[in-house]
């Protein structure tokens, strides 16, 4: 398998690995406007996980919540795949930045706090 397939997840490929990989049913999954390009792989999107306490060691909370860059170029190659280097975030379409620190600002919430979210 190419690097280019290994990056760029297929409907056809979440679904038989696991269902909730495929971008329309992971809320964690966020497609990017513009693709990543390293090399010949190619990263239309990027999958967020949850946050431990260690993965946010070197930042601050507070400056995180406000979507700092420098913070969200620290925390985001601890918890992205496939991995986004900082290099990768710096140079991330402003819309897409914003649409992946939303993902990770919802790591945040409590779960009283989600479920009283509008669906």
């Amino acid at each position: 398998m190419s690097p280019k397939t290994e990056a760029v997840p297929t409907a056809a490929a979440a679904e038989s690995d696991t269902p909730a990989v495929a971008a329309g049913t992971n809320p964690n999954y966020v497609p990017l406007d513009e693709p990543i390009q390293r090399g010949e792989q190619i990263i239309k999107g990027v999958t967020l996980r949850k946050p431990r306490s260690g993965e946010l060691r070197g930042v601050q909370l507070a400056q995180l919540m406000q979507l700092d860059v420098a913070s969200l170029q620290t925390v985001l190659p601890r918890i992205t795949s496939p991995t986004l280097t900082a290099h990768d975030v710096a140079n991330l379409d402003p819309a897409d930045l914003l649409a992946i620190a939303g993902v990770m600002a919802g790591f945040f919430l409590t779960k009283a706090e989600r479920e009283s979210l509008p669906a």
